[in-house]
C-alpha cells in the first residue's frame, strides 16, 4: 500500500500566516508574522521553517493547499489594479447608484464606498440584450475598437465587462472582450457572464470589477509563489481554497480570484464541521479569532451556513449595504474587526472603544517590541495574566510587558482614571461584547437561535475569550480543538475539491417543465465537472442542486435544495413542496395561493469526503498534576486570583480540569475561568462546560 503523500496547508492572515505539514496523519505546524510587502515571504520561510523541523526535504510534498487574504486586502485597502468599466449604453453609472437607498437613513455625514473603478474609466458601448436574451441592438464593433485604442492609451492594468442581461446571452461580452484583448492581455479582461452569471444589474458589475481589480494583484503573488516552491525544490500542485470552503485549481484562482475573498476563515469553518462531526454535535457556532477579525459561522445538523451574497470594504461597521456587494459561493459569516492585534482607544466621551482597526504583524501590538505604541487586544491579554510572555506564538515573539503597560497607561488610563489592570479588562470586556452582539444579530437574522449550541473555537486568540462569550451568549459547552491556533490551515487539509455553477432562468411552477429544468442541471454539472476532475480525476463525487426561489413580487429569494422528484414525476409539486418547508422554517408562515418562482439555479460538484464518526466518552480520570501557578484576572469575575497551568500535552483524556486554569501549548493557550471544568476527549479536543451554580 503507497504511503500517504506529505500535504503542506498554508494559511495567509492579517497577523500570522499558519502551516500546517501532514506527515500521514500526524501534523505538525507552525506560525510566523505575515509579509505584507511580499506575502509570499513569508509562506516560504515558513514552510522552510516547518519542513526543516521535520526533516522533511521540500521534493517529497505531494501537495500544497493555500489560502491567503490578498484578495480581501487588495479590495479593503484599494491596493488593486487600475480597472476599467465597459457596460451597454446608459448604464455607466450603475456602479455608483448602486441600491438606490442610504444605508443608514437618518445619518446626514453618511457615506457610501467609493466604487472601485472611478467615473472617467466607466465606459459605454452601442449595444442592448433584452431580458430573454434576444438581441435588441446589434453591437457597434467599432465603437468597441476605439475604446480598445483608448484603453491601451490609458494603460489600464485590467478591464471588467458587463453588458445588460449578458447572464441569458453572453455574444456581446465575448466579441467586445476579443476586440479588447488585441491590445489587452486577455487574462486581466473579465466578463460578467463567466464571474457571476446571474440577475441584478448592480451587484453582477460589482462582482466583475471586484474580479478584475484583483486579478493582476493575485497573478503576480501566484506567480512568484509558484517559483519560490520551485526554488526550494518542491514541485507539489498547488491548489487554493475559496469562500465555498471548496479547493479549486491554481488556474482557476487565477481567472476568478474573487472567489478567493474569505478563503481563510472558510478553512476554519470546515475545520469546525470535522470537529462537531467528531464530537456528535448537531448545533454549533463556531468562532475563529486571530490576529486581525474574528469570524462567527452557523453549523447546523453537520452543515455550515451557505450563502451567495457577501459584502466586503463596509463603510458602516455590521450595516448592510455599506459595502461593496460580491455574489459568489460563500460559507455565510459575520466577520468582526475584533482579534489580538485590534487598536484600543477612549472616544470623545471617555468611553474605552476596540477596533475595527488592527495592528496587523507590523508594527503589531506594542508588545510585540516592534514599534507599536498603540494598546491592543493581545496588550489586555498579557497585563491580565493570560499570556506568557516568553511561549507566545510557539515561542517566535517574546512579547514585552513594559511596553504594554506604557500603551495602555498612556491611551486608555490616563484618559479614563482607571489602574492598569481595570482598564485592560475594560477592553477585554468590549472586544468579547462586540463579538456577542455580532453573535446575536447573526442568529436572529437567520431565523435560528443560540440553545443548545456550542462554542467551538480556535485561532490563536479564541481559546482565551471563548469561555467569556459563551457566558455572554448563554452558551454552556465551549470545545477547543487540537491545533486550534492553526485551525484554518488544518481545515484546509479536510476541504474537498469542489467548484459550484450559477445560471439565472426565471421559471415560474405553473409553467414548470421538469425536462427543461433537468437539461440545464446537465448542462451546469459539465462545467463543473470540467474544473474538479481537472484536479482530482477518477475521485467520487457529491453533487448538490439548489434553486433560488420567491414568491412573485418579493424582492429576495431563499435557498431551496431541490428534491430529486422535482426532476421527474413530482415536478412542480415536489419543487413547492421544498420551497415552502424553508420558507416556513425561516419566517414562520407560508402565503397560500401566491405564485412561487425560481429565479436562479445552482450545481456544486465536490469531492466525496466522508465526514468523521463520533468519537467515544473517554473513562473518567483523577484529575492531573498542575504544573505551575498564574496569577490572572477571571474573565468573569473581573477578580484577580492565582490559576494553575496545564500543558495540554500533558493531559490524558477524561482527567477534569477546574477552573480558575490555562492550559497552555505552542500556538496559544485556552482559559478555563472560574465556574467552568474542562477535559480533554479522545479525539484531542478540549472540551469546556459550565458547572451549574
Amino acid at each position: 500500500m503507497a504511503a500517504s503523500p506529505i500535504r503542506l496547508a498554508v494559511d495567509i492572515g492579517g497577523t500570522f500566516t499558519d502551516l500546517v505539514l501532514d506527515l500521514g496523519g500526524r501534523c505538525v505546524s507552525s506560525k510566523i508574522l505575515t509579509s505584507h510587502d511580499a506575502p509570499e515571504r513569508a509562506v516560504l520561510e515558513g514552510t522552510q521553517k516547518v519542513l526543516s523541523q521535520t526533516g522533511v526535504h521540500p521534493a517529497r510534498l505531494g501537495l500544497i493547499i493555500h489560502g491567503t487574504t490578498l484578495a480581501t486586502n487588495a479590495l479593503i485597502e484599494r491596493k488593486g489594479a487600475c480597472t476599467a468599466l465597459v457596460t451597454t449604453a446608459g448604464f455607466r453609472d450603475s456602479l455608483e447608484i448602486a441600491y438606490e437607498h442610504r444605508f443608514e437613513q437618518y445619518d446626514i455625514y453618511m457615506e457610501r464606498p467609493e466604487p472601485l473603478v472611478p467615473r472617467p474609466l466607466r465606459f459605454e458601448v452601442p449595444e442592448r440584450i433584452a431580458a430573454d436574451g434576444s438581441v435588441l441592438m446589434p453591437l457597434d464593433e467599432a465603437a468597441v475598437e476605439q475604446l480598445a485604442e483608448r484603453l491601451a492609451a490609458q494603460r489600464v492594468e485590467a478591464v471588467a465587462i458587463c453588458l445588460l442581461h449578458a447572464y441569458q446571452n453572453a455574444a456581446h461580452e465575448q466579441r467586445v472582450r476579443d476586440i479588447i484583448a488585441r491590445r489587452i492581455p486577455a487574462s486581466v479582461i473579465s466578463i460578467s457572464s463567466e464571474v457571476c452569471p446571474e440577475i441584478r444589474e448592480y451587484e453582477r458589475a460589482s462582482t466583475t470589477v471586484a474580479n478584475a481589480y484583483v486579478l493582476p494583484v493575485m497573478e503576480r503573488y501566484l506567480r512568484r509563489l509558484e517559483e519560490g516552491f520551485r526554488q526550494l525544490g518542491s514541485t507539489a500542485p498547488l491548489l487554493l481554497i475559496m469562500s465555498s470552503g471548496g479547493i479549486t485549481t491554481v488556474d482557476i484562482a487565477r481567472r476568478f480570484p474573487v472567489r478567493l475573498v474569505e478563503s481563510g476563515p472558510a478553512g476554519g469553518a470546515v475545520m469546525a464541521l470535522t470537529v462537531a462531526a467528531q464530537d456528535g454535535i448537531d448545533k454549533a457556532l463556531s468562532f475563529d479569532m486571530g490576529g486581525t477579525t474574528a469570524k462567527i459561522t452557523l453549523i447546523d445538523n453537520l452543515r455550515a451556513q451557505q450563502s451567495r451574497h457577501f459584502e466586503i470594504a463596509r463603510a458602516a461597521r455590521f450595516v448592510k449595504g455599506s459595502g461593496i456587494p460580491i455574489r459568489i459561493p460563500v460559507i455565510d459569516m459575520v466577520e468582526i474587526g475584533a482579534g489580538g492585534g485590534s487598536i484600543a482607544r477612549v472616544d470623545p466621551l471617555g468611553r474605552i472603544t476596540v477596533g475595527p482597526d488592527s495592528a496587523g504583524s507590523m508594527p503589531g501590538p506594542a508588545a510585540y517590541g516592534r514599534g507599536g505604541t498603540m494598546p491592543t487586544v493581545t496588550d489586555a491579554d498579557l497585563l491580565l495574566g493570560w499570556l506568557d510572555p516568553a511561549n507566545f506564538a510557539g515561542g517566535h515573539i517574546d512579547l514585552v510587558p513594559g511596553a504594554a503597560e506604557k500603551a495602555i497607561d498612556t491611551a486608555i488610563s490616563q484618559a479614563t482614571g482607571l489602574d492598569l489592570e481595570r482598564s485592560a479588562y475594560g477592553i477585554t470586556e468590549l472586544v468579547t461584547e462586540t463579538m456577542a452582539s455580532a453573535a446575536r444579530v447573526h442568529v436572529v437574522e437567520n431565523g435560528k437561535d443560540m440553545a443548545g449550541r456550542t462554542l467551538i473555537a480556535f485561532g490563536g486568540a479564541a481559546p482565551l475569550h471563548a469561555a467569556r462569550l459563551a457566558q455572554k451568549l448563554g452558551i454552556a459547552r465551549v470545545l477547543v480543538p487540537a491545533g486550534a491556533g492553526v485551525g484554518s490551515a488544518h481545515g484546509f487539509l479536510q476541504a474537498p475539491i469542489s467548484y459550484e455553477v450559477v445560471r439565472t432562468r426565471l421559471v415560474s411552477l405553473d409553467d414548470y417543465a421538469p425536462d427543461m429544468v433537468a437539461a440545464l442541471f446537465d448542462d451546469m454539472r459539465a462545467e463543473a465537472e470540467s474544473v474538479v476532475c481537472l484536479a482530482a480525476p477518477g475521485t467520487t463525487l457529491h453533487e448538490e442542486r439548489i434553486a433560488y426561489m420567491r414568491y412573485r413580487g418579493q424582492g429576495h429569494e431563499v435557498r431551496v435544495p431541490v428534491p430529486a422528484a422535482a426532476l421527474a414525476g413530482g415536478g412542480a409539486d415536489a419543487l413547492r413542496s421544498a420551497f415552502e418547508d424553508v420558507y416556513q422554517a425561516l419566517y414562520g408562515r407560508t402565503i397560500p395561493r401566491l405564485e412561487v418562482e425560481a429565479v436562479s439555479w445552482t450545481l456544486s460538484l465536490a469531492e466525496q469526503k466522508q465526514l468523521p464518526s463520533r468519537v467515544e466518552p473517554a473513562p473518567a480520570r483523577p484529575a492531573p498534576a498542575a504544573q505551575g501557578k498564574r496569577r490572572l484576572v477571571d474573565p468573569g469575575t473581573g477578580m484577580a486570583i492565582d490559576a494553575v497551568v496545564y500543558p495540554r500535552d500533558l493531559l490524558e483524556p477524561g482527567a477534569p480540569v477546574s477552573g480558575p486554569a490555562i492550559i497552555t501549548e505552542a500556538e496559544t493557550s485556552t482559559l478555563v475561568p472560574t465556574g467552568f471544568v474542562a477535559l480533554l476527549n479522545r479525539a484531542g479536543h478540549i472540551v469546556m462546560e459550565r458547572r451549574p451554580p
